[in-house]
């Protein structure tokens, strides 16, 4: 049955992108709607105002994102059914290579990066009609976001779906090559184009080193299939080679530092609620495939993978939030904030390899429940970001948290569930996110357990550069709200907008809202139904998660670590009650003047103000700079006779990833350097060609002789 609905959902995302071509064919509907209600004129009236251009439009939109929201319920009812039943089901489909078939495996962790998949597309179909109508009449075509979205879903959920390399890449390639045509959507701004071929040629660097890391099993395995791989016994050096090109190829999707400079440039230029999906879920597709081809298809683990794991993963959690506090342009910094989450998975999972190496088998089964769980969780709180991002873009036409300000006062709904996600993302309890760190800090402080005396002191100092980066992802989120939300606005677009009209585009977000929370209060059945994922996948689970009953987590034993998000919840709601009691209540009584707030004798308070994301960002850029690319002028114009008085003042802040400048500029130069010493080849000659290619010939034919 769980397959049906995985298949189902697959042929519903392919349906929405095929619909969409019809956008184009209103003139058609037009002339059969005239020719049928020809001998009726009433009726051909009638039929007329029925079919009009507007109607047709909105049945056709709907219609796209009616499907793809059959796709999502299919497929969390997919994903449920392989978490609650522990059953791997396997079929053979007839496409692919004459000798073979695209073979089909559908088990528990499918299922639940499947259910991932179908929670953001629910929210998305609802949130989809509202947001594209401005690109109906518009200059982008409604028929290629259609196309490419319901390609993107069903590439992805091919992806979970594939049990051989061959049809692995053919699934990875539809879901890349899709999403570039949706980052490239508005293609006239310069920036999109520039961000879609960054975009397309790291996802083509990527794919390669994933075909070589499976290169490597089938060499030694003799075929394609994954049932091939997991019989295979490769040496330590072999094993070491494909890890390495698996970390590199799914890290460079996943976003991992140094491998993330496509992301912070894709992201804002795709449409939002292609965004969201692409953060909330196209990166744990990434993560997914390290997951598949770490712990199921390789036979054996190692310590220094999960170093390595662990150090990448530590570098983008502490890096990725940095760079994200710099940001101004709101969709930028959720996609920096995308790569410190991506951070933490992977410490999760590097935690996870080294104690399955040292022979701590539980212990590794906590870290990657820890990963999944953290997976789970920023597919949630960061698809509501991103898709109240697109809200905001949509009402406001900013983009920048500079010109917003104020807008809890006029999106006061949207404000109360984009402060859910902040809450959430900030890993604070009682909501999701902090459940999935409290995990991973679990896992973390089981360092006594690891043999290497080296390992014990690294673990305990990605903690603290872990800790660090919660710290700094709460101070971001509150530079976010605050400066976003709360004050004054900062731009006319921003004074004179209003709550979005479409009611879908508050509840998409709003249903993930109301799921950050009860994930965070009720992690427990969650965290059990996990098990089921471990179990198939390393032989292990933990049995002592709800040993204190379902209102406790307990992930390695009740006397050492419980945590009740339910308890908390009461402690909170009864402080905020007995703070109100003491204070508010009491104040009441006593009669309050209300009066302007004191302006140092201006003349009134202003937006120019108050905070702006730039000043609250400054302490941590000095603290942090050797991190950061920073270029600060201020030009300063003075008047007077003795040039005293400043008559003008001019701050420009540029902060660039140095990453460009270590990483992806040599590698830029090397590239144009070796075309450079290439075209001396092309002298113009026909004799110099006719040359090559006779001494060509003779190699050749001596090479097979």
């Amino acid at each position: 049955m769980s397959l049906f609905f995985a298949y189902l959902s697959v042929v519903a995302a392919l349906a929405s992108g095929f619909l969409a071509l019809a956008t184009d064919k209103r003139s058609e509907l037009d002339r059969l709607v005239r020719l049928l209600s020809q001998p009726w004129p009433k009726l051909q009236v009638r039929a007329e105002g029925i079919f009009s251009a507007a109607h047709y439009a909105e049945f056709h939109r709907n219609s796209l994102f009616i499907l793809l929201g059959i796709s999502g319920v299919s497929a969390v009812l997919a994903g449920g059914t392989a978490l609650l039943s522990g059953v791997v089901t396997t079929d053979t489909l007839p496409f692919g290579l004459p000798w073979l078939n695209w073979h089909i495996r559908f088990d528990a962790l499918s299922g639940f990066f499947y259910l991932l998949i179908g929670l953001s597309l629910i929210a998305v179909s609802l949130f989809g009609p509202g947001y594209v109508r401005e690109f109906e009449h518009g200059k982008h075509s409604l028929a290629v976001l259609g196309l490419f979205t319901g390609f993107f879903v069903a590439g992805m959920e091919l992806v979970l779906l594939a049990d051989d390399a061959f049809f692995f890449v053919i699934a990875w390639e539809l879901m890349s090559l899709s999403s570039y045509f949706l980052v490239a959507f508005q293609h006239e701004h310069a920036s999109n184009r520039r961000a879609a071929f960054l975009y397309l040629l790291m996802a083509v660097v990527g794919a390669i080193a994933i075909i070589l890391a499976y290169g490597v099993l089938a060499s030694f395995s003799g075929g394609l299939t994954f049932d091939h791989f997991r019989s295979l016994k490769l040496t330590p050096v072999w094993s070491s080679v494909a890890f390495t090109l698996a970390l590199i190829g799914f890290g460079m999707k996943a976003g991992l530092v140094p491998f993330h400079a496509w992301l912070p440039e894709a992201h804002p230029a795709a449409p939002s609620h292609v965004s969201a999906l692409m953060s909330g879920v196209m990166l744990k597709i990434a993560v997914y495939g390290f997951i598949r081809f770490t712990f199921d298809l390789l036979d054996e683990v190692f310590w220094q993978w999960g170093l390595l794991a662990l150090l990448l993963g530590t570098a983008s959690a502490v890096l990725g939030i940095l760079y994200a506090m710099q940001q101004q342009n709101l969709k930028r910094l959720l996609a920096y904030s995308s790569v410190e989450n991506i951070g933490i998975i992977f410490i999760a999972l590097g935690l996870a390899l080294i104690f399955f190496s040292g022979g701590q088998p539980r212990l590794g089964t906590l870290g990657i429940v820890a990963a999944l769980m953290h997976c789970l969780n920023h597919s949630l709180f960061k698809s509501l970001l991103f898709l109240g991002a697109g809200a905001i873009l949509h009402n406001t036409h900013e983009q920048s948290m500079e010109n917003m300000g104020g807008l809890i006062h006029r999106m006061p709904r949207l404000s109360g569930i984009f402060l859910i996600g902040c809450i959430s993302i900030s890993g604070l309890p009682p909501f999701n996110g902090f459940v999935s760190e409290w995990l991973i800090f679990q896992t973390a402080l089981q360092t006594g357990n690891v043999d290497s005396g080296v390992i014990r002191s690294l673990i305990p100092t990605a903690s603290a550069v872990l800790a660090l980066t919660s710290a700094l992802a709460a101070g971001c989120f509150v530079n976010v709200y605050g400066v976003a939300f709360l004050g004054l606005p900062r731009s006319r677009h921003v004074a004179s907008c209003h709550e979005v009209s479409h009611r879908g585009m508050l509840a998409g977000p709003a249903m993930l809202a109301v799921l950050c929370v009860l994930f965070g209060i009720f992690p427990a059945p969650v965290i059990e139904s996990l098990n089921v994922v471990t179990g198939q996948l390393v032989g292990n689970t933990l049995p002592q998660v709800s040993a204190m009953g379902w209102l406790w987590v307990s992930p390695v034993a009740q006397e050492v670590a419980s945590y009740s998000p339910f308890l908390v919840l009461v402690g909170i709601l009864l402080t905020v009650w007995l703070c109100y009691q003491l204070f508010y209540r009491q104040s009441g009584r006593l009669e309050a003047r209300r009066a302007d707030p004191w302006d140092c004798g201006f003349g009134g308070l202003n937006a120019r103000m108050q905070y702006s994301c730039t000043g609250f960002a400054m302490p941590f850029r000095r603290i942090f700079q050797p991190v950061f690319d920073v270029e600060e002028t201020i030009e300063e114009q003075k008047s007077g006779p003795d040039g005293f008085h400043t008559q003008r003042l001019r701050y420009q802040l540029r902060v660039s990833d140095r990453s460009w400048a270590f990483v992806y500029q040599p590698v830029a130069r090397s590239v144009l350097n070796l075309s450079k010493w290439a075209s001396r080849i092309q002298t113009g000659n026909i004799r110099t060609y006719i040359a090559y290619s006779f001494f060509t010939l003779i190699i050749l034919l001596w090479g097979i002789s």
